[in-house]
């Protein structure tokens, strides 16, 4: 689940109140180095945002945590960095469907860089805070988009054999085969049928999508699948299970002689001891006792 974290509230917290709102009492009297922060807060460029986000880990440093002034600071440098995470979300080209989502996890990565940053380093905040919002976003998209779960190592192979496909494509004018994509990213033919298949697990088609079929209701259920009589077999021996624990020890190896063992009504007779006419009997009796009680059973399961 994606936690929500509201553009509007947050800018609402990095703006600076009007005079005699309370946000001067917020920082023990002294202003916060915000000038030049509303003029810029729509599409800042980048010098005043470098030097801005200087200013204000600067003032963070000095504030402790769990201030309502550290809040202030902290909420105005993710409001003030948010371009950065737009840009990482088209980078990494996100389905239209899910692009507010990675907004928000992105923003979330930016949070977390944000609370690692050290000013001290010397360090561009955004070469810092990129691979940290790339790399959130990243792992949502590991854990969220794909339709069947497949190991991280595949879900790699599907990007870079989309990107090796796109180049050869262009090359040849065709597709390229599973020889030439082993040759251009160096691996084995079979690794490449194995990740070629793991990127069918990307997405999920219903079964009652068209087929590519003239007839407008035909679909992918109609060209998969088969009616199996069997299925009627596996549930009477379900049923049947209990009702044979239930006969007698003699009655049950008489069963096993007949349909396991598959001896005739002669041998069973030999084995236990009876005439052949006497099994015949016996086999009646029993057969017509589980037909009885799996009737019983099927009207009171309607």
């Amino acid at each position: 689940m994606v936690t929500r974290v509201s553009s509007s509230s947050t800018a609402a917290a990095a703006r600076p109140g009007p005079p005699g709102s309370g946000s001067e009492r917020h920082t023990g009297g002294r202003p916060l180095p915000d000038a030049g922060l509303h003029s810029v807060a729509g599409q800042p460029a980048t010098a005043d945002v470098r030097r801005l986000s200087r200013s204000l880990f600067t003032r963070l440093g000095q504030l402790q945590e769990g201030t309502p002034e550290f809040a202030y600071v902290r909420n105005s440098l993710v409001e003030l960095n948010l371009n950065l995470v737009h840009y990482a979300a088209a980078r990494l080209r996100p389905r239209p469907e899910s692009h507010e989502d990675v907004v928000q996890v992105g923003t979330i990565g930016l949070i977390k860089a944000i609370d690692r940053f050290d000013l001290q380093r010397g360090v561009e905040f955004t070469s810092f805070a990129l691979p940290t919002v790339i790399g959130e976003i990243k792992r949502f998209f590991r854990d969220t988009t794909w339709a069947v779960h497949v190991p991280r190592r595949l879900q790699e192979l599907r990007i870079d054999l989309a990107r090796a496909t796109a180049e050869l494509e262009q090359r040849y004018g065709r597709r390229p085969t599973t020889a030439e994509l082993a040759d251009r990213l160096d691996l084995e033919p079979a690794e490449v049928t194995e990740g070629l298949a793991a990127a069918n697990g990307y997405t999920a088609t219903s079964l009652d999508f068209p087929a590519e079929s003239p007839d407008f209701d035909d679909t992918i259920a109609d060209h998969i699948g088969y009616h199996d009589p069997e299925l009627a077999l596996v549930e009477d021996l379900h049923t049947l299970k209990p009702l044979i624990a239930a006969l007698s020890e003699r009655e049950r190896r008489i069963l096993a002689l007949r349909f396991v063992a598959d001896m005739t009504q002669s041998e069973i007779g030999e084995e236990i001891g009876v005439t052949q006419m006497h099994v015949s009997r016996l086999l009646t009796r029993i057969l017509a006792t589980l037909r009885k009680r799996m009737e019983r059973q099927t009207r009171v399961r309607e």
